[in-house]
């Protein structure tokens, strides 16, 4: 290509000069322009100063030039290109400092996961030394590579750990459970009389305290068996035993939903009944023809009747009273019951 010295060398007229150096011109603005919008692209966070100051020395050479116009302007461009260059050099540092600063913090961070689940702590070992080595480099480009190929094995190491994670804690949910249905069980023990499944002694008292302390209408009444050491001494104390269980649940068969039935103790059982005296005194009366009478008894080989008969005491709970006061005096009421139980069939 003839430079544009040669060119003015030549012998050319005066009409193909003014030609020649309009076209220089209007392709020296056209640069101008041209680095703005490159700046825009290389930087676009200090490009915008640049492109304005080129467009405003590309506007100055659109109306008279002159050789003096045309050196001030490319100085103009060269101090402006110089500046911004620094600008960008310490723009572009600072970012990659920062994007160092976060290699680290996520190499720390993947070492203490890695601390935390030995068994991925060589595959998050082997990526903390990787963004390392990355955080050492200069070039962003090359960091990006590097990045890029790094996050995908982070992500499949991390995909893999929520696995193990997800397994973990459906069994660590089935473990609570079966120790919650444990739990549960173990409560309903300690609640519950062992040989009949009736409410135990500790459990009617906590029930009767609950209606105490809320000053609801409520009356006890204890059942004592007569003459069942009698049954044990005679059958054996299995034999005894299944009698017991089979008035439980004749009891517990005919009580009305919200009342309590419980063994009080030995041949003693107890029921809290949600009403007043009288209606009290007349379940109890429906009480005595449904679960006393005859039951049956396996002794060796053949079964055996026996006649059951209970002595019944009532209380009504008092405002003011405890539960062992009220529970006392139901006991009064069933012992004066045996006693004159005793007193008509001595005197037949």
């Amino acid at each position: 290509m003839i430079s544009l010295k040669k060119y003015l060398d030549m012998d050319t007229s005066e009409a193909d000069l003014e030609e020649l150096l309009a076209a220089a011109l209007q392709s020296y603005r056209s640069t101008l322009l041209a680095m703005g919008q490159s700046g825009v692209r290389a930087c676009p966070a200090l490009a915008p100063d640049l492109k304005q100051g080129l467009e405003g020395l590309e506007k100055r050479l659109a109306h008279k030039v002159t050789p003096s116009l045309v050196t001030a302007t490319g100085k103009n461009a060269e101090e402006q290109l110089q500046q911004w260059g620094g600008r960008t050099a310490e723009y572009f540092k600072a970012k990659t400092n920062d994007v160092k600063e976060l290699l680290i913090a996520l190499a720390r961070t993947a070492e203490s996961m890695g601390t935390q689940d030995q068994r991925y702590a060589k595959q998050l070992n082997d990526f903390t030394i990787q963004l390392r080595t990355i955080a050492d480099l200069d070039d962003l480009a090359q960091m990006r590579t590097s990045l890029v190929q790094g996050a995908a094995e982070l992500k499949s190491c991390v995909d893999d750990m929520a696995k193990d994670s997800k397994k973990s804690l459906a069994q660590l949910r089935a473990e609570v459970a079966t120790y919650e249905t444990k739990l549960k069980t173990v409560e309903q023990l300690a609640f519950r009389d062992p040989l009949t499944g009736l409410a135990n002694r500790r459990s009617v008292e906590e029930r009767i305290e609950w209606r105490i302390s809320r000053e609801h209408t409520f009356c006890v009444v204890i059942l004592d068996l007569d003459r069942f050491k009698h049954v044990n001494d005679t059958y054996g104390h299995v034999a005894g035993d299944s009698l017991l269980r089979q008035f439980g649940e004749e009891l517990r068969s005919n009580i009305r939903p919200g009342d309590i039935v419980g063994r009080w103790g030995g041949d003693e059982f107890i029921m809290v009944l949600d009403c007043d005296l009288n209606g009290a005194c007349s379940q109890t009366e429906r009480m005595k023809k449904w679960v006393l009478g005859d039951y049956s008894i396996k002794v060796g080989t053949s079964e055996t009747k026996i006649r059951l008969d209970a002595s019944i005491g009532v209380a009504q709970w008092q405002p003011g009273e405890t539960a062992l006061q009220i529970t006392e005096r139901a006991d009064a009421s069933m012992y004066h019951g045996k006693e004159l139980s005793r007193s008509s069939q001595e005197a037949m």
